[in-house]
């Protein structure tokens, strides 16, 4: 009983704290917010960041994350224990995870634009973000252990600049959208610089069994300088603009890639299995449409035994993939003759095949004429392949570029190979080791 009433003045307390601090003006309550800032340099060398890529971390990420969904209201129990929702199944979705000790205490989900999309696109519009340009990527499915809720910085801290490293260095991200509480925003535009979306708050949102919700955006390519605008001059453990873009933590293990790809698949066809058709329905569950899309984006037998079945009459496009499983940012050069001599234009290559590739440039580049396009797969791996233009398409100052090759050489045909092999992000550094060096 003294237990209860405890933890009804508690309650009462911080609402009255709350409803207090809400009478102040906007700019001073973010003043104030950002003052309060207390972040550790040095994080407890017990704490490691990772993305979660074994059965038991996934495991524990869902379970972690449902208990603190239905603990908020965000989802009723599941059977399973377990939040685990399509988009954990695809391969564009990263989900990070923050062990204590070995055990899992924090968690948090990058999803990808794609075939599927991503949840806070059916309720928010995103017209103004992609007139931007650029990837987009949503960050959801946060959660922190109710062990480290008291002192969640230690935490929380860690894993949004893991998130934030990961987006700008290795997940090819421009705009890094969210869909949170009302009640929680504030919190994300004060200490991390995001911005609301122009669309007014969303009373109903699904994706949160019905909670209401504010979507807001973090421009990835000037975040940099809207936190040095607030943090600069800020001591260290105050400084978020030094933490989070000139500090580099220990404890965070980034992904070890051998060539330029810019997501980490980790779903193989037994972890697919496991979570979306034995712990939970997950696939059962799926529409036509979306099962169709399913098989397009796993295109083999390994996949196909436990991916649920098409209507009669339902064809996939096996054969024909619409999403790569892999997608990649390689910087290139394309030498090409020109009236005055050799002419260079800087590519980015988004895209690949055996036979050609995709890339885009801010340059105008001339079609049906061979040079060389010198390409950088990955930090120790470069090709140099006789190349043309074949097509084109422009938008705004750049374009896109379809090239053609002449002959591929071994370093392109090795990565090629990877790609083709490759399931998940671990066996797409091992793929290349059968066709020699």
């Amino acid at each position: 009983m003294k237990h209860s009433l405890a933890s009804t003045l508690k309650r009462k307390w911080h609402r009255g704290m709350r409803a207090a601090f809400s009478i102040l003006p906007r700019s001073l309550r973010f003043a104030l917010t950002r003052w309060l800032v207390d972040v550790e340099p040095h994080p407890d060398e017990r704490l490691v960041l990772k993305i979660a890529d074994t059965k038991e971390e996934l495991e524990a990420c869902f379970r972690l994350l449902h208990d603190a969904y239905v603990g908020a209201g965000y989802m009723k129990p599941d059977p399973s224990g377990m939040r685990a929702t399509i988009y954990h199944a695809l391969p564009t979705t990263t989900t990070l995870c923050a062990k204590f000790d070995g055990k899992v205490v924090g968690t948090l989900s990058l999803i990808r634009e794609s075939t599927f999309g991503f949840p806070l696109q059916s309720a928010f519009d995103l017209h103004e973000i992609r007139a931007r340009g650029g990837k987009i990527a949503e960050g959801s499915a946060l959660a922190v252990h109710p062990d480290f809720r008291k002192t969640s910085g230690s935490i929380m801290f860690p894993l949004m600049k893991f998130m934030y490293n990961y987006c700008q260095d290795y997940f090819d991200t421009a705009n890094l959208v969210i869909a949170v509480n009302p009640d929680r925003i504030e919190m994300y535009e004060a200490l991390l610089c995001f911005e609301r979306l122009e669309q007014a708050e969303v009373d109903n949102y699904d994706f949160a069994n019905g909670a209401p919700a504010v979507g807001a955006c973090l421009n990835m390519r000037t975040s940099s300088a809207s936190f040095k605008k607030f943090y600069g001059n800020r001591t260290r453990r105050k400084n978020l603009h030094v933490f989070f873009n000139k500090s580099r933590l220990k404890n965070v293990i980034m992904p070890n890639r051998r060539y330029f790809t810019t997501n980490d698949p980790v779903m193989t066809p037994e972890l697919l299995d496991y979570f979306f058709n034995q712990c939970t329905s997950g696939l059962a569950n799926l529409g036509p449409h979306q099962r169709r899309l399913l098989r397009d984006i796993y295109n083999n037998e390994d996949y196909a035994k436990v991916l649920p079945p098409l209507e009669d009459g339902q064809d996939s496009q096996i054969g024909q993939r619409k999403h790569l499983r892999y997608s990649l940012i390689c910087p290139a050069e394309f030498l090409y003759p020109g009236a005055g001599g050799t002419t260079s234009a800087r590519l980015r290559v988004v895209e690949l095949s055996e036979t050609g590739f995709l890339a885009y440039t801010k340059q105008d580049l001339p079609e049906r004429v061979w040079g060389e396009a010198i390409v950088q797969l990955g930090s120790n791996e470069k090709s140099a392949v006789r190349a043309m233009v074949t097509r084109s398409r422009h938008k705004g100052e750049g374009g896109t570029y379809g090239f053609k090759l002449d002959e591929p050489d071994l370093a392109w045909r090795k990565f090629v190979g990877a790609l083709q092999a490759g399931t998940t992000h671990e066996d797409l550094a091992h793929a290349t080791q059968f066709l020699g060096d």
